[in-house]
């Protein structure tokens, strides 16, 4: 019989691998979205600004639910509105409907990573050793499940509807059987109120931290799979995010091991050059063997960085959900830019510039890092 922590930690492991599939099956078929609904690069850079739109409402009412309840309450709700918008994405015939879709699944989206998040940290204070980057790790597992059951669609010609609808029926599942064993009572004591002050100092470099890295991470994310089909030429378009999963899979679960090894400091600006370097090659040398290099190099840069930062914003002295600011850098961002991916050019000009502006805020993690201590 498993100790009820080992049981609470397998659990939430579940929701981390249901999350990580259900993201990659749908990022990795944004490009058959793009030929059925006959969009240009500017249209889909406008439909999915529909995911920080929704984000608006997300992040505030994130933080307010997992003040005011237990955290598997919300993570539940949310992972059932999930699941039910990623079918709608896979059923819808007009744009309206998979506005909608988009809409529901990014708002459910936002809700799951405040709630998963608290739930990572209560389990880990039963623990000794770091095991949050684990967490992190079978998240980028299920990625990799996901794209490799995307491919296998794509080769075998099912359809986007069959494939999420597949995808849904197993999440529902595994939210049933593990939902009893998530951590119980573990509502915040204090900071339950959500308020719109500014936050301190340390708590802004942290924002700043994952606003770089979602600058980055959300790029590929949203777009590699259109770079490997409109410019390298590649009719199967989910290799190069398998790559990029596979990659920053390996290092999330080195990464408990690494921050035993090395300072914060030395992962960070790791991080920051990989990243830095991988995107360059991809766009100077677009064939499809430097894409998929620089891909893995931007994959194993950016693994560490949300773990790391989430452990230094719980130590914080102030409770914040400090997921709730990062999300805020993260929306003005995608709102100021995507909407600017019109044609190639654009699209190279913004993966550069945004790969070396996380490289050259590197020394705002050192600052974060020394204020904490690391």
């Amino acid at each position: 019989m498993l100790a009820s922590n080992q049981r609470q930690r397998i659990a939430l492991s579940a929701y981390f691998l249901l999350s990580g599939i259900c993201f990659s099956s749908w990022a990795s078929r944004i490009p058959t979205i793009k030929t059925n609904f006959n969009l240009s690069a500017e249209d889909l850079g406008n439909l999915l600004m529909i995911l920080p739109a929704s984000a608006i409402i997300g992040i505030p009412l994130s933080g307010w639910l997992v003040a005011k309840y237990d955290s598997r309450i919300p993570l539940q709700i949310s992972s059932l509105f999930f699941l039910i918008s990623l079918f709608l994405i896979g059923f819808a015939q007009s744009l309206a409907v998979i506005i909608f879709a988009l809409f529901l699944f990014s708002l459910s989206l936002r809700i799951i990573k405040i709630a998963i998040n608290t739930q990572s940290i209560s389990v880990q204070e039963k623990f000794d050793k770091r095991i949050v980057g684990s967490f992190h790790g079978i998240w980028s597992i299920g990625g990799i499940l996901g794209v490799l059951f995307s491919t296998l669609m794509i080769e075998f010609q099912i359809s986007i509807f069959w494939h999420l609808l597949w995808i849904s029926i197993f999440g529902f599942a595994i939210i049933l059987i593990s939902f009893p064993h998530l951590i119980k009572n573990d509502k915040a004591k204090t900071g339950n109120n959500f308020k719109l002050e500014k936050p301190s100092k340390y708590i802004s470099l942290l924002g700043l931290i994952a606003f770089c890295a979602a600058i980055c991470e959300g790029g590929m994310y949203d777009w590699n799979g259109v770079y490997l089909k409109e410019i390298v030429k590649q009719e199967v378009f989910t290799y190069g995010y398998l790559l990029f999963m596979v990659c920053m899979t390996i290092s999330r679960l080195s990464i408990d091991k690494l921050m035993e090894k090395f300072n914060m400091q030395t992962l960070y600006f790791a991080g920051s050059f990989l990243i830095m370097f991988g995107v360059s090659i991809s766009i100077i040398f677009p064939t499809l063997w430097t894409v998929l290099i620089g891909f893995s190099m931007v994959g194993f840069g950016v693994s560490g960085l949300y773990p790391m930062t989430f452990i230094l914003a719980a130590k914080a002295k102030k409770k914040f959900h400090s997921d709730c600011y990062f999300n805020y850098q993260h929306l003005f961002y995608r709102r100021h830019v995507f909407r600017t991916t019109n044609n190639w050019l654009s699209r190279s000009c913004i993966w550069v510039t945004k790969s070396i502006y996380h490289l050259y805020n590197w020394r705002f993690y050192v600052c974060a890092i020394k204020q904490n201590g690391f």
